[in-house]
């Protein structure tokens, strides 16, 4: 099982849309939010700009696709 970290931000729809996904799906994860200043050091290391940024395993995907989310997390 791979370990997910999913970055967020308060009041961003589409990291809604992506947490309510793993929720259904009944897939574990660590929630990073990027609006206190903790969470936002631990994004800035990773490089990328936007949320919501799934860190799959050693994987990134950056904004939210079930599809690519799925071919990530099943290989």
């Amino acid at each position: 099982m791979k370990r997910i970290t999913l970055y967020t931000k308060n009041r961003c729809p589409h990291c809604e849309t992506a947490k309510k996904y793993l929720d259904q799906q009944g897939i574990k994860y660590r929630l990073c939010n990027t609006s206190i200043p903790a969470g936002l050091k631990e994004f800035r290391g990773t490089g990328f700009r936007g949320v919501p940024l799934l860190k799959i395993g050693d994987e990134f995907l950056n904004g939210f696709s079930i599809k690519k989310f799925q071919d990530i997390y099943n290989k």
